[in-house]
């Protein structure tokens, strides 16, 4: 039994992009509806992010729109502080997500959005027809472990994805491999670390570490001065903060840590004591994996170690080319992120957007869905909302 509903505006997603869209949105009295396949918003932040994770960046930087934190909030926001600060963005601007909704297909047909949508909850189709239509699943829709030989059919430990990693309680005492050496990896093996597991950190790339008063200082200074001057200058600091880290395994790519970010798209590295875990050698820095084998797993260096557990901090990926079946927005690729580059990445053709696909983290959440709130009250009331939204 199919349910029909219609609608102007159809978001996908009711993490801070969805939420963000909704809100912006709803300031113009634009109808929409948000729909989530998970119990509640922001799920990736309730549900699927480690107990000790703070925002990285200072809370200017992380702010959804029309909505500041208070000028008591911490400069880097804890992750109950920023849970609870999505709550409170979404009772104010009256955002009510649909939850325990599986989007199970997308297509434009005869100028509408048809997206089948199935309730968990009463096992009913909903099929949605909306003029506009927003995937705000983002870049973070499914945890990606790779394929290492022996890794399902040998391993006789546990191994998880970071988004399972709770806290290093119950890992005390074990040999434990991170793989990953991003913020999600060098914080878990740190956690781990100060939990007496012995930890190794799989480091496959270069990669840049600062610490989270370089990346602000670098932030603001960007405003006013060329991405090479500021990276020098935070490559200064972050000597005189770590001395050469290649020395410990940790190599920095030749471009600095912000021209690195526009080129590539990876943030440098937050580190939150990691850094002084590896300098100790608490923590041992390792190659990339051959193959495993038992409980023993072989790197591409030659060398060899029994661990008890694997957690794999090797990102995310977009969901969006499951249910999106013919993409008549121009707007997606075949693994799900947009064709174009930032800042041009946010609009298809056809009515169709996305929000938060830019790899610009949360200000880039917040720049999607003014643009998308802004374009759609264009197109529909033949305004300019610019000053509204600036608000």
């Amino acid at each position: 039994m199919e349910k029909e509903i219609k609608i102007l505006v159809l978001i996908i997603g009711a993490g801070p992009a969805g939420l963000a869209t909704s809100a912006c949105l709803n300031r113009l009295n634009i109808p929409n509806i948000v729909v989530e396949r998970d119990v509640c918003s922001a799920s990736l932040w309730k549900r699927r992010s480690y107990d000790r994770l703070k925002l990285h960046l200072a809370k200017q930087f992380c702010q959804l729109p029309h909505m500041p934190f208070p000028s008591n909030t911490p400069t880097f926001v804890s992750k109950l502080g920023f849970i609870n600060y999505l709550d409170e963005y979404a009772t104010r601007f009256n955002v009510n997500p649909r939850y325990n909704r599986n989007v199970k297909s997308a297509y434009f047909k005869d100028g509408q959005w048809i997206v089948k949508v199935v309730n968990k909850t009463t096992a009913l189709i909903e099929v949605y027809s909306a003029k506009f239509m927003v995937a705000a699943t983002g870049e973070n829709g499914e945890g990606v472990i790779p394929e290492i030989p022996g890794l399902v059919e040998s391993f006789q430990g546990k191994y998880l994805h970071s988004s399972e990693y709770k806290n290093g309680e119950k890992f005390a005492g074990k040999d434990v491999l991170v793989v990953g050496c991003g913020n999600s990896g060098m914080e878990i093996a740190y956690d781990l670390s100060k939990c007496n597991a012995n930890v190794s950190i799989v480091v496959r790339s270069q990669v840049h570490v600062l610490t989270r008063c370089i990346v602000r200082i670098g932030m603001s200074l960007l405003r006013f001065f060329p991405v090479k001057l500021v990276d020098r200058l935070c490559l200064l600091l972050a000597e005189l903060r770590f001395g050469n880290t290649s020395r410990y395994g940790l190599v920095r790519p030749n471009n600095g840590p912000f021209l690195n970010k526009l080129i590539t798209g990876r943030s440098a590295t937050i580190d939150v004591g990691c850094v002084g875990e590896i300098k100790s050698g608490k923590i041992q820095v390792v190659t990339s994996i051959k193959r495993i084998e038992g409980k023993t797993v072989e790197f591409m260096d030659g060398n060899t170690k029994n661990v008890d557990s694997i957690v794999f901090a090797t990102g995310y990926k977009s969901s969006v080319s499951k249910w999106l079946e013919v993409d008549d927005g121009d707007l997606f690729n075949e693994n799900g992120m947009p064709k174009r580059e930032f800042p041009d990445h946010w609009k298809g053709k056809n009515g169709l957007y996305s929000a938060g696909f830019g790899k610009q983290g949360l200000a880039g959440i917040s720049r999607d869905a003014r643009n998308i709130a802004r374009d759609i009250d264009s197109l529909v009331c033949g305004r300019s909302s610019k000053n509204k939204l600036s608000k």
